[in-house]
């Protein structure tokens, strides 16, 4: 019984990154890989947040630049720039954030619940906030970043995609 407590009140690790000079968490367990900024093939009728798709070692990928899935304004890409491959569900998809920060263990009892913030700030993407060594971090739900219909628009586009770009 007493390992079963300590199991449950384990530390959660987060891939923690900045967006918009804020800092977001995405559990590690659903990070597949970090890459750098590479170009992607488009896909017609996507909403703009979908910057298109590449192809992951046979596998394609749609890429979601997570300012614009979060009404922020589009900075262009530097150097930092990176694309962070998560599966949910046993699917793939990337985002693009600012820059990697680091892994953090953080404590089921750090994590805070998200305040209601009206019509101003959307939250639905958020699982909770948590302070870490005096930084706040917002808890990312990654589940909630691709909607249905957008997957649905994905897969009906991808058989007209006749060449992309293998990426190492």
């Amino acid at each position: 019984m007493r390992e079963d407590r300590r199991a449950a009140a384990a530390p959660l690790q987060q891939l923690t990154f900045s967006l918009a000079d804020e800092e977001y968490g995405v559990d590690i367990l659903a990070v597949r890989e970090i890459r750098s900024w590479s170009r992607v093939t488009r896909i017609p009728q996507t909403p703009d947040y979908v910057l298109g798709v590449l192809n992951l070692r046979g596998a394609i990928v749609p890429i979601m630049d997570l300012r614009l899935r979060f009404g922020l304004r589009r900075e262009s890409y530097g150097d930092d720039t990176v694309v962070i491959i998560v599966a949910i569900a046993e699917r793939l998809f990337g985002i693009v954030v600012d820059a990697v920060s680091d892994v953090v263990d953080i404590e089921p009892s750090a994590i805070k619940p998200v305040p209601d913030m009206g019509a101003v700030v959307d939250t639905r993407y958020l699982k909770g906030l948590a302070t870490y060594a005096e930084r706040m971090v917002m808890l990312l739900d990654v589940e909630k970043l691709m909607r249905p219909e957008d997957v649905e628009t994905l897969e009906a586009a991808l058989p007209t995609i006749q060449e992309v770009e293998v990426a190492a």
